[in-house]
């Protein structure tokens, strides 16, 4: 058996899509009702989709996202890298509880 966090507390909203946003990346606010691709440090959640010139981004709940680097299991502080993943971010970063590392598919599920 096997558990499932999909779905818990999913809070998304749309923003005006700026600067690079795509689909499965951290992205962060750029100014009024906007946001643009982060690349380094904090990140305020995670564009959903892209259509229009518009972004679903999930900013609470749990979400499967890529990650470079070594993450494990619990509280612990991550921000974005350059390429559009997460990583672990003890001076950048904000904390977020990780609840499963897929080191093999190079994805972390986190709760925002």
């Amino acid at each position: 058996m096997s558990v499932s966090f999909m779905g818990f507390n999913e809070g998304v909203l749309t923003f005006e899509a700026v600067s690079g946003v795509a689909a499965g990346k951290p992205v962060m606010i750029s100014g009024s009702g906007k946001v643009q691709a982060v690349s380094s440090g904090v990140f305020c959640g995670i564009c959903l989709n892209v259509r229009e010139g518009f972004a679903a981004v999930q900013l609470s709940g749990y979400v499967k996202v890529p990650f470079s680097g070594s993450l494990s299991v619990g509280y612990q502080k991550i921000g974005a890298d350059s390429s559009g993943k997460v990583k672990a971010d003890a001076t950048n970063g904000r904390e977020y509880l990780v609840v499963d590392v897929d080191a093999a598919a190079g994805t972390v599920g986190i709760i925002l």
